[in-house]
C-alpha cells in the first residue's frame, strides 16, 4: 500500500440502460451520467452510476443499449440536499470504448477501515460484515465507501479494528431498498462493494499487542 494515496481501479463492461444526461459542471469541464447495466453471473442485474467527461462520451455516440466498457475509480460525496440517499456512489471514468463482449463488474481497492464493522446475521442465518473503507486519492481527499462480506469471510472482516488497512478484490454492486420518509415510502438504491477476496494488517500498536495475526483467504 501507498502512505498518500491508496489503490483503486474499477473495470466494468455492461450496456447503457439509460440516455445519458447532465451530471454537473467543474472546473469549465462538464460531465454526463451514464447509466451502465452489468449483470452478474446469478443473472441478478446492477445498475450503477458512471460519471465521464463529455467530450470522453459524445465521441462515442452512446444511446440506450449500447454496449460499453469502462476503466476508471469509484467515488463518494456526501449528499447534502436532503434529497435521496446521503451517500452518492459512483464510477468515475479515465477510459470509455463501446466495446461488445462478456459482462464484467471487476473492483480492486486498498485503503483503510474507518469504522468499526458490524458483523451481524440474516434471518436465514447467513453471516454478513459491513465495514467502511477509507480509500485516499492522489490530491488530498479520500472516498469513504460501504463494503460488505458474507460467510467465513465476514468472520475474519469482524476482527478487524479501526485503522487495519485492507486491499481487497470485488465488485461494485446496486440494492434496490424502501424508506420511510414523512410516513411515506420511498424507492431507493444503496450501492456497495462486495469481497470477495482480501489481505489486511493490523495497526502497528494492535499488531505489535498481538500474539498473531490472521491471515484470510478469499471464498
Amino acid at each position: 500500500m501507498q502512505n498518500n494515496w491508496n489503490e483503486n481501479s474499477i473495470f466494468l463492461r455492461g450496456r447503457l440502460a439509460g440516455p445519458p444526461a447532465f451530471s454537473h459542471a467543474n472546473h469549465g469541464t462538464q460531465y454526463l451520467l451514464l447509466p451502465l447495466s452489468v449483470r452478474r453471473l446469478s443473472g441478478a442485474e446492477d445498475r450503477l452510476n458512471v460519471v465521464a467527461a463529455r467530450p470522453m462520451a459524445e465521441n462515442l455516440a452512446l444511446e440506450e443499449g449500447s454496449p460499453l466498457a469502462v476503466r476508471g475509480e469509484v467515488r463518494t460525496f456526501n449528499n447534502r440536499s436532503g434529497v435521496g440517499s446521503r451517500l452518492i456512489v459512483s464510477v468515475f471514468a479515465k477510459q470509455l470504448a463501446c466495446q461488445e463482449g462478456e459482462e464484467e463488474n471487476r473492483l480492486e481497492l486498498s485503503g483503510t477501515l474507518c469504522k468499526p464493522p458490524s458483523l451481524r446475521s440474516t434471518p436465514l442465518g447467513r453471516t454478513i460484515c459491513d465495514m467502511i473503507l477509507a480509500v485516499n486519492r492522489r490530491y488530498g481527499r479520500a472516498d469513504y465507501l460501504p463494503c460488505i462480506a458474507w460467510g467465513s469471510l465476514a468472520h475474519r472482516c469482524g476482527a478487524m479494528a479501526v485503522g487495519d488497512q485492507l486491499s481487497l478484490s470485488g465488485r461494485l454492486q446496486s440494492r434496490a431498498y424502501t424508506k420511510q420518509v414523512d410516513g411515506q415510502p420511498q424507492a431507493r438504491t444503496a450501492f456497495e462493494v462486495s469481497i470477495m477476496s482480501l489481505d489486511w494488517s493490523q495497526r502497528p500498536a494492535r499488531a505489535a499487542a498481538s500474539s498473531g495475526a490472521l491471515t484470510p483467504s478469499g471464498i
